[in-house]
C-alpha cells in the first residue's frame, strides 16, 4: 500500500506564519478602541447645523415613539389586520432608525443635540413637558391611555395616534428630502414621505371599517 503523501514542517510552518499574519491583519482592519465621545467628523460628513444631521436625529426620536406604539397595540388586539400593520412600522422604522444612528456615527455627529428640535427645517418646536418631543407625536397621557385600551378601543386609539404621527413625519421626510446634501438621507427620506403617506390612506379605511375617523 502507497505511504499517503506527508507535508514537510518547514511547509506546515510557512502556512501557520501566513494564517497568524492574516488573523492579524482582520484584528487591526476591524478592531477600534472603544470610546464614550463620537469620533472626529469626516472631512466629507454633512455640517453640525445641515438638514442631513437634523433630519438624522429628529427622525431616530420620531420612530422610535411610533415602534413604541405598534408594540403596545399588538399585545391589546387580537384583530389581524391592525397586528400586521404594526408588524410593519415596527421592523420597517426600526430598521430605518438604525440607519439614522449609523449614520451619525460615520460622520463622527452626536446622536442628539442640546438645541431645539426641528430647527434644520427653519423653524424650532418647544416641547410642552407633556411627552411629546415633536410635532405629531402622542404624549405621555395619550400613550397611558392606549396601554389601558383592550380590542377595538385599542385599535382606534392606535390608528388615530399614529396617523397623526405619520403625517407629521411625512412632512419631516419631504423637507429632508428636498434640503439633504447627501444622497443617502435624499433617498431614505424620499422613500418615508411616500410609505408614510400610503400608510395614511390604508389607516384611514381601517378606522372607516370601524366606525371612526382621524380627526
Amino acid at each position: 500500500m502507497t505511504a499517503a503523501p506527508r507535508t514537510s514542517r518547514p511547509l506546515v510552518l510557512a502556512g501557520g506564519a501566513v494564517l497568524l499574519l492574516a488573523l492579524a491583519l482582520i484584528a487591526v482592519t476591524f478592531v477600534r478602541p472603544s470610546t464614550s465621545a463620537p469620533a472626529a467628523a469626516s472631512v466629507s460628513a454633512p455640517a453640525e447645523t445641515s438638514a442631513d444631521v437634523g433630519f438624522a436625529r429628529d427622525m431616530a426620536v420620531h420612530h422610535q415613539q411610533a415602534v413604541e406604539m405598534a408594540f403596545i397595540v399588538r399585545d391589546r388586539t387580537s384583530d389581524e389586520a391592525v397586528r400586521r400593520l404594526a408588524f410593519d412600522i415596527i421592523n420597517t422604522q426600526a430598521n430605518q432608525r438604525g440607519m439614522l444612528l449609523g449614520w451619525l456615527e460615520m460622520w463622527g455627529r452626536a446622536k442628539s443635540s442640546p438645541g431645539p428640535p426641528m430647527a434644520w427645517m427653519g423653524h424650532t418646536f418647544t416641547p410642552r413637558g407633556d411627552g411629546a418631543l415633536m410635532p405629531g407625536m402622542a404624549t405621555d397621557a395619550e400613550l397611558d391611555a392606549l396601554r389601558a385600551a383592550k380590542g377595538r378601543d385599542a385599535e382606534i386609539l392606535f390608528l388615530k395616534l399614529m396617523t397623526a404621527h405619520h403625517k407629521s413625519g411625512a412632512e419631516m421626510a419631504q423637507a429632508a428630502a428636498s434640503a439633504a446634501k447627501t444622497e443617502e438621507i435624499r433617498n431614505l427620506a424620499s422613500g418615508m414621505a411616500l410609505a408614510q403617506k400610503s400608510e395614511i390612506a390604508l389607516m384611514a379605511d381601517m378606522l372607516k371599517e370601524r366606525g371612526a375617523s382621524a380627526s
